[in-house]
């Protein structure tokens, strides 16, 4: 399969990852179960690398970071070391750094978040008289709907999909496999979904159990998200996700 390079918005750095994490798994940000964390990022970036998606070595960087943490929680102490915790209350916990560094990241975000809105709303102000909206006001409920799923929820439903194929773990080797080409994939989808009329799973997208159909369709479906041409639905974290075409 050839390489195809996705690359959208929504990947917006390795903290935003680990607090898309945190929010999704409701965990308390100043008491961070490391082992959980650790394990829940290296899925998602196995997941990047499945799909052959250019992993920055930032996330490598703070993969690493997050092992260190962990492996130095999980160090057992020493009775020399158990009485220098008794004599000093304020020791420094390994996460320290990093809760600081996701909070100071967590303000930033919400602050662009803010700025967004207020743009929006003086988007929405005008000096000429008043216009039949409609269309407009249709186009922007539509375009709400595509941001109800983030592309991390993605990258969740597509772990899901793996272990549902058993693809986690090496398949037999083929010597001779048929290629399939991104653009051909997109308008089976296209055309599948204009048949199906109506709202399609996720999973029923991915017929097959060959690794080089499974990836090539999931980076097809990025692909419509980023070309804003289908619509992805999902009513609550963890829930299963749904599929349906721009104009049904």
């Amino acid at each position: 399969m050839e390489q195809y390079n996705v690359k959208l918005e929504a990947f917006e750095g390795p903290l935003d990852l680990l607090l898309h994490l945190i929010n999704r798994l409701e965990i308390d940000i100043y008491d961070i179960p490391m082992a959980k964390i650790t394990e829940q990022y290296l899925f998602y970036i196995h997941a990047m690398k499945e799909l052959k998606l250019d992993v920055a070595s930032e996330y490598l960087v703070m993969a690493a970071t997050l092992l260190a943490i962990k492996s130095k929680m999980l160090l057992p102490k020493h009775e020399e070391e158990l009485e220098d915790e008794f004599e000093f209350e304020m020791e420094e916990d390994p996460r320290d750094e990093l809760v600081e560094r996701l909070i100071e990241y967590k303000k930033y975000k919400e602050a662009a978040v803010d700025l967004k809105l207020l743009e929006q709303e003086r988007g929405l102000m005008f000096t000429k008289p008043p216009s039949d909206l409609t269309d407009f006001s249709k186009e922007v409920q539509s375009e709400r709907k595509d941001l109800n799923v983030s592309l991390y929820d993605m990258l969740g439903a597509f772990q899901k999909l793996l272990r549902r194929k058993k693809l986690q773990r090496p398949m037999a080797t083929r010597i001779a496999r048929q290629e399939i080409p991104i653009e051909k994939r997109i308008e089976e989808i296209i055309q599948e979904l204009k048949t199906f009329k109506g709202k399609k799973s996720f999973y029923d997208l991915f017929p097959y159990r060959e690794r080089n159909h499974i990836v090539v369709t999931f980076l097809a479906i990025l692909e419509l998200m980023k070309r804003k041409e289908i619509i992805i639905e999902q009513e609550k974290n963890f829930a299963e996700i749904f599929v349906m075409g721009k104009e049904q």
